[in-house]
């Protein structure tokens, strides 16, 4: 056999190194997925972070109400509150002291002057009033029997059958029987005064607002004793009924006499009721630092009550048609912006931004019209920066 067909088997050995390569290869593998979900994850983070800033802190945010006004209302020159006070009105008494045994009205009736409102117990000065006409009528008849007794003697006395003494006693009698009269016709109207001052009525046409006392308890005039009621009901002229608001002094220099307003109340703000300045109180309030300005109704309905909590726009004219005074919504202009050709506003949910596309009409002066989107009472981000969207969180300024 030839040398060169030899094996030599001490050349054959096992690659390790190979071996060891091959099984490394699916861990290799596994590490790359591990890195690209790794900076998958960086990526998501950086944008969700970039977009939502939940680490950064919230804007801070003004709002204002969206209002339901008239057009004449946005174009006022000064805006006061006040309340609804009659001008006419009485906490109407007894003048006698005695238990009330008749109330003829109750809360809301409307009586007339004159009327018998309520009566107290009376007849102690009845019995009175019964002796002084039973004195007047014995008086009234000593004085026809005195007169003609008077008669008698000056016909004696023509043809001296009777003395001058007996003629003067005839006429002094008669002269006593007169006084005598007069004294028990006094007697008999203080005694009808008594009885009047027993019943209680209505010093003018009006309306009873409140009832203070029921029959059976004791009343009794103004200044009387604590013991026993005072008021027994108390009236008021609903046509005298009038606004009183409080200007502070540095504008009491817009307001003018006859000046046209409108009045709002409270109670119903969808309602506008006309009216102009009747009165300026000629003082301040010093603690206030106010002048009181006194509004009259132009037009008036039975909704409006004494002692109501009002608005009153003083105006620069008087509305020219009844369109000046439908009310419309309205908001600050300011809070509307202009987003990708919309006009949005932003609204404000548990601290989060909620985008709300609005139609806006005429401008009302600082504020503007909302045809659509919006509604009384929402409450919308006043002045909205660029950087607010949608679903960013803010905090609410705190009034």
């Amino acid at each position: 056999m030839a040398q060169s067909d030899s094996v030599d088997l001490s050349k054959l050995k096992i690659d390790h190194d190979e071996k060891t390569g091959s099984s490394d290869r699916p861990l290799r593998s596994k590490s790359v997925y591990y890195w690209i979900a790794a900076i998958l994850l960086i990526i998501s983070a950086y944008f969700y972070f970039s977009v939502n800033k939940p680490f950064s802190p919230a804007e801070t945010v003004e709002l204002t109400t969206v209002s339901l006004i008239s057009p004449s209302q946005a174009a006022s020159l000064l805006t006061a509150s006040g309340y609804v006070v009659a001008q006419r009105k009485a906490a109407i008494a007894s003048k006698a002291t005695g238990r009330l045994v008749y109330l003829g009205f109750e809360e809301g009736d409307h009586v007339r002057k004159g009327d018998v409102i309520g009566r107290i117990e009376s007849e102690d000065v009845e019995a009175a009033l019964s002796q002084a006409k039973a004195g007047l009528a014995v008086n009234q008849a000593d004085l026809v029997d005195a007169k003609n007794t008077l008669e008698r003697s000056t016909e004696l006395l023509k043809k001296q059958l009777i003395s001058q003494a007996e003629y003067d006693a005839a006429k002094a009698r008669y002269e006593r029987v007169r006084a005598s009269i007069t004294l028990t016709e006094a007697g008999v109207k203080a005694a009808e005064v008594q009885i009047e001052n027993t019943r209680i009525r209505a010093p003018f046409d009006g309306t009873i607002l409140t009832k203070n006392a029921d029959v059976g308890e004791v009343v009794a005039p103004f200044g009387a004793g604590a013991s026993s009621r005072v008021a027994v009901v108390t009236i008021a002229d609903m046509s005298s009924l009038e606004v009183e608001a409080d200007v502070s002094e540095s504008n009491i220099e817009k307001i003018k006499p006859k000046q046209p307003c409108e009045i709002v109340l409270d109670a119903y703000p969808e309602k506008r009721y006309r009216g102009s300045v009747s009165k300026i109180v000629p003082t301040a309030d010093r603690s206030k630092a106010t002048v009181m300005v006194k509004v009259k109704f132009s037009d008036r309905d039975n909704r409006v009550l004494p002692e109501m909590s009002s608005k009153v726009y003083f105006l620069s004219e008087e509305p020219r048609s009844v369109t000046d005074s439908k009310p419309i919504i309205a908001v600050n202009s300011s809070a509307v912006v202009q987003r990708d050709d919309e006009k949005i506003v932003f609204i404000v949910k548990d601290n989060t931004l909620v985008k709300v596309t609005v139609t806006v009409g005429r401008p009302l002066g600082s504020m503007v019209e909302i045809v659509n989107g919006l509604s009384p009472g929402d409450r919308v981000v006043l002045r909205p920066s660029g950087a607010m969207e949608n679903g960013t969180h803010v905090k609410v300024k705190e009034e």
